[in-house]
């Protein structure tokens, strides 16, 4: 049986397979561990070396952290539209390297003065405005550079495998999972090893380790070159988005034609190169006026512009089918973004003594980690089997079902992270920062974050990546990485409203400095009520929601019968 141009553009050169992904996996943990040594420990750098306030300091984190997954739109509008996959990770590890590079020689230059000091006993110097600039600029060039890199890699992954292949295609489905398992085992040492030398003063240190990391990531991808898969650019998707709108708007006072009537090319290729075609679907039928064949279309030239083929019309309705589950997802990145936040300065002022060895408040979220890798295996060696076996899905539950699951459990978390405030409290010091209850409490709400990740991340990868048409994959594959952007952004915003309104008068608000003196608690619950009026309008858009429907190579000549075809 012949193959699809799709396939043949695909697997044009290089063998793939798990072979090349294993490097790929390899570079997904490196890669990450780089980036995570500096995130994971920004908010006290912030607070202990650049003397920001805690507030400030959180707001700050949550706004580079949603900078970083906001790039990765424009990493994957890159690797879809002109450069590939494979030059697209390529080029953004070289400005994570080069953000790296000059993020360390900035803190040895200007910022760890004396040497030693932001351990959170000794003060550091204050920064020239030069060194803050500088500062800024490498972690925004950090930013940059893991934000590009992580779309198009994760796509660039699933490329190895051939979804038409029975043997492949199990293969396919199994990467993600290991893909989000390889980003957490990376960040496993940045949360631990790093973390322990940044937090002790030895923050130069910690950046030249991620510096190295990110230099052996770029390295080993460059070492598979010869054996990837690559699948072919398919242009600028923007101008036929805007196509589908202005040939519908053009066409607006006339009655869509019935799904066999609509124009479509002939042939098993599409008019998107290297896409393959998309079975018509009920959803947005207004859209449908755009592939509407009238007597203009018929006696004058064909324009993009005014015709527009079922293919094209389906790409922009399944990026619109796609946008509210995305739009729910939001709620839950503003879980996530606690972590590297307010889940640290919550711990930073507990007893961070187990013995006589202190463990930094940031190296807590290695629980999280931990249970990612734990939850990850329970889930495919035990959940999968038996919701199979109850459900009749090989994969156990959907990947919707998976991520209404993911918004639970992380709702759990910050009832939890709620209670352990609510304890820490008591025991606070009175008149000063700090509390005598052990930093210990916050397994739990770290515990559920990730066992929450399991099902909402790995759930997403897989959902918009799978969503996503050929012509725009890695934007799929962005879209998570885009919720968390926002999460971060609607974390800072959160935050500035509870300020704004509980901090009037002498009141110190909810999140002040001293956080003995506040109620993040009432924050967390607060999160805690959004995220269950959120679960409940992803219902009904998880229920709404049909999935896509391409033509498969194998299933192409007898669909073509149907008349899936041309009426020009």
């Amino acid at each position: 049986m012949a193959t699809s141009p799709w396939k043949d553009s695909l697997i044009k050169r290089g063998t793939g397979g798990w072979k090349y992904t294993s490097i790929l996996l390899a570079n997904q943990a490196l890669a990450t561990l780089a980036f995570f040594g500096v995130a994971v420990n920004l908010v006290l750098f912030l607070t202990r070396v650049l003397g920001e306030e805690s507030a400030n300091a959180a707001n700050s984190v949550s706004k580079w952290t949603g900078t970083v997954y906001l790039f990765s739109l424009f990493g994957a509008f890159l690797s879809d539209s002109y450069w590939g996959r494979y030059l697209t990770c390529a080029v953004f590890q070289i400005i994570l390297v080069a953000g790296l590079g000059l993020l360390s020689l900035t803190s040895w230059l200007f910022m760890i003065k004396p040497a030693g000091c932001g351990d959170g006993k000794l003060d550091c110097m204050p920064t020239s405005s030069i060194g803050i600039a500088i500062f800024y600029l490498s972690i925004y060039l950090v930013a940059f550079g893991y934000g590009g890199h992580q779309p198009a890699l994760a796509t660039f992954g699933a490329d190895q495998f051939d979804g038409e292949n029975p043997k492949e295609k199990g293969s396919k489905v199994a990467f993600f999972g290991y893909f989000y398992f390889a980003l957490n085992a990376g960040s496993l040492f940045s949360n631990t090893i790093l973390v322990y030398y940044e937090d002790t003063g030895r923050w130069t240190l910690g950046f030249l380790a991620s510096l190295g990391s990110a230099i052996i990531a770029l390295l080993s991808f460059l070492i598979g070159t010869p054996g990837y898969r690559h699948a072919k650019p398919c242009g600028n998707p923007l101008p036929r988005v805007a196509q589908v709108f202005v040939a519908a708007a053009k066409k607006w006072d006339m009655v869509p034609a019935n799904p066999d009537e609509l124009y479509e090319v002939e042939g098993k290729e599409s008019a998107i190169k290297g896409s393959r075609k998309i079975i018509h679907s009920n959803k947005f039928e207004f859209l449908d006026k755009a592939a509407t064949i009238t007597k203009t279309d018929l006696d004058g030239p064909k324009s993009p512009w005014r015709l527009c083929t079922v293919t094209q019309v389906e790409e922009v309705k399944y990026v619109l089918k796609m946008l509210p589950i995305w739009l729910c997802t939001i709620i839950y990145s503003v879980i996530f973004t606690q972590m590297a936040s307010l889940f640290v300065e919550q711990g930073d002022e507990m007893n961070t003594k187990i013995g006589s060895f202190h463990l930094p408040a940031a190296s807590m979220s290695a629980f999280d980690i931990c249970s990612v890798l734990i939850c990850t295996g329970i889930y495919s060696q035990v959940l999968v089997p038996l919701a199979g076996k109850l459900s009749g899905n090989p994969k156990g539950l959907t990947e919707l079902q998976r991520m209404g699951t993911g918004l639970i459990i992380g709702m759990f978390s910050m009832l939890a992270a709620g209670a352990t405030e609510i304890l820490r409290l008591k025991h606070a010091m009175p008149d000063q920062k700090g509390s005598s209850l052990s930093i210990l409490w916050q397994i739990p709400q770290y515990v559920l974050v990730g066992a929450s990740e399991v099902f909402m991340y790995v759930g997403q990868l897989e959902f918009f990546n799978g969503q996503a048409p050929d012509g725009i994959k890695s934007f799929g594959s962005s879209l998570c990485m885009a919720s968390i952007s926002l999460g971060n952004y609607v974390s800072s915003m959160l935050v500035n409203m509870v300020m704004g309104i509980t901090a009037r008068g002498n009141n110190p608000g909810w999140i002040p400095d001293n956080l003995n003196k506040g109620h993040i608690d009432r924050f967390f619950f607060l999160i805690a009520v959004l995220t269950a009026f959120d679960f409940v309008i992803y219902l009904f858009c998880a229920k709404w929601y049909k999935s896509i429907n391409l033509e498969d190579s194998a299933e192409k000549q007898g669909r073509e019968e149907d008349g899936v075809l041309s009426r020009v």
